[in-house]
């Protein structure tokens, strides 16, 4: 991929805004300057970002709803009525029914969990699933993740006796389902400050409003935040405010102390021994707790979430690990029958969007291919497989470009829709497939703006290799944890030199392992370039080249810096 670099300069004024803000904070100007980017101009503004507080936390209570939730789920357990927790069959669906189970059932045993079948029932609330609540005599379901347009399911619940608070994050319609609380940020009525919260996010302020009303120690809700920090990185939420206290401190209950089920997947990934970050839950965690739901029933990860014998849990991580191999195999092949087609459609060459679809293709990897396709061709993707007479998909979509609203736009061709900015889900008829392709790609067309087409690197700053020091790797991690609206910072030093020993890496010689020199100093660097091999020829001409890169822990070689490269280009490109 081509990446365009996008540098601002820091004018005079901003220096001397990061060189005062550094030296009252003991950093770097380089560093300071990063906090002014993020809009941290302010001694305790930093000290908040750098130690956030679980006590800075909202007040659950001020969602729309929280009351009538946490009455209804009081009188449940007051008639100890039967209760179900209902979630998606994705990370943030598993851990937000993983959260609420497991806080619930230290207080009440009349609790069971349910995870709809991706392939048996699709999507949010069943049929199905209500008449397993009848038959069990279940009165009340906690709903997580999904709900909010369930408006029919929800309708036939109430006519079977069974009560719904459902705990969302998904955009709401303008219609909502006959709940008798539904918490949800993104309501269009509610005053809650936060808006970006995760299902498993919206879950937890539950419970936590819960815990305060029985008067329940907050302590105890601690345990958990494990689950919150997976469920952000996972389902790629801002990791901002509340949610950087939750991911925060989630990460530090992961590393310290985690459940026995995420012990035995961090076990299973080989990352026991190390501390880990959110891009470990991204590509190592967070895949194969999503690989049951994707291959089989996301109920296994569920089961293994709240598992009290790590011996059990261990056995359930291994099977799922199976799932995840699986998984992979079908990926790689969808994504490169995906890609065929790609070639062979002249016109998808020149559209601003893809839109694929094969019967073939299995329901649960096409968010997976979805997202490859975004990343290889840098535009809004829908990938859709058949079931019987529907087409059901998933989108993705590249910085900045609302696919939710491109998806809303064709809603009198859906059946269902639902999810945010950059993912959403759809179903509607086989036959109707060509023309939301169509109206799909003249929505993009009119509303894509020319900058969100390009595959953009956004540096924050030029430095020179002597500037890495490991005092500023270490203030470096305490911007972590990284995330969408706080990134890893993406640094550029110039004019810099193969320092002779560097050389191509990897199972298919795919990757470049580099030593590298700077022409204002005598500092060898080490790094990796994942995927850009084909830089190798230039690299060993002995010519200058720039790099843009990211600050990382060397992990064969403990207290060492590595630089992983992003992009690397011919010192003589001229500056974007």
């Amino acid at each position: 991929m081509h990446f365009k670099w996008n540098y601002t300069p820091p004018a005079p004024p901003q220096e001397n805004a990061a060189r005062e803000l550094g030296e009252k904070l003991g950093i770097s100007p380089i560093l300071a300057s990063l906090l002014i980017r993020r809009g941290i101009t302010t001694e305790s503004a930093a000290k908040r970002f750098f130690r956030p507080q679980l006590a800075d936390l909202i007040n659950p209570f001020l969602m729309k709803d929280m009351d009538a939730a946490v009455d209804r789920l009081n009188d449940a357990m007051g008639h100890k009525e039967r209760i179900l927790v209902y979630g998606d069959y994705d990370v943030d669906g598993c851990t937000a029914v993983a959260l609420v189970y497991k806080f619930l059932r230290q207080f009440y045993s009349n609790i069971d969990y349910y995870i709809p079948d991706r392939y048996d029932e699709g999507y949010g609330v069943s049929k199905k699933g209500i008449d397993f609540a009848k038959s069990t005599g279940v009165k009340l379901i906690i709903i997580l993740d999904c709900g909010i347009k369930a408006i029919e399911e929800i309708a036939y619940a109430k006519e079977q006796g069974i009560d719904f608070i459902i705990c969302d994050h998904h955009v709401p319609d303008e219609v909502m389902p006959p709940a008798v609380a539904i918490l949800n940020p993104k309501r269009p009525d509610d005053a809650y400050p936060f808006k970006s919260l995760c299902g498993c996010g919206v879950g937890f302020k539950f419970m936590q409003a819960f815990a305060k009303n029985n008067n329940i120690p907050f302590s105890r809700l601690i345990p958990l935040l494990d689950f919150c920090a997976v469920s952000i990185a996972a389902d790629l939420v801002p990791v901002v405010d509340e949610n950087r206290i939750l991911a925060f401190h989630g990460l530090k209950q992961l590393n310290q102390n985690p459940s026995l089920g995420l012990k035995a997947i961090i076990d299973i990934c080989g990352l026991s021994g190390r501390e880990l970050s959110m891009s470990d839950i991204i590509f190592k965690i967070g895949p194969r707790i999503n690989a049951s739901g994707r291959m089989e029933n996301g109920k296994e990860s569920v089961d293994l979430l709240v598992e009290r014998e790590f011996s059990t849990a261990l056995r359930e991580a291994k099977h799922i690990d199976e799932y995840n191999e699986q998984r992979k195999d079908v990926d790689r092949q969808m994504t490169e029958e995906a890609n065929q087609i790609v070639a062979r459609l002249e016109s998808q060459r020149h559209q601003s969007s893809i839109v694929l679809y094969d019967e073939h293709w299995k329901k649960g990897v096409i968010g997976i291919v979805a997202s490859r396709l975004t990343e290889i061709y840098f535009r809004p993707t829908v990938v859709l497989t058949r079931d019987e007479n529907l087409a059901t998909g998933s989108a993705r979509s590249v910085a900045g470009f609302d696919v939710y609203s491109a998806i809303k736009s064709c809603r009198d061709l859906l059946l269902n829709f639902g999810g945010h900015t950059y993912a959403a889900g759809l179903t509607m008829k086989w036959d109707d497939v060509k023309e939301f392709r169509q109206r799909f790609q003249t929505y993009v067309e009119e509303h894509i703006k020319p900058e969100q087409r390009e595959a953009i690197l956004d540096i924050d700053a030029v430095i020179d290799f002597k500037d890495i020091t490991k005092k500023l790797h270490s203030d470096l991690k305490r911007f972590a944890p990284f995330g969408p609206g706080n990134p890893k910072p993406l640094f550029c030093t110039q004019d810099v030199y193969d320092f002779g020993t560097s050389k191509v890496v990897g199972r298919e010689q795919e990757h470049i392992k580099l030593e590298l020199v700077d022409s204002k100093s005598n500092n060898v660097m080490n790094g990796i370039a994942f995927g850009q091999s084909a830089s190798a020829r230039y690299i060993k001409s002995k010519r200058s080249f720039d790099i843009a890169y990211t600050i990382e822990d060397n992990v064969f070689k403990r207290g060492a810096v590595q630089l992983q490269i992003e992009d690397i280009r011919p010192t003589d490109v001229s500056e974007s």
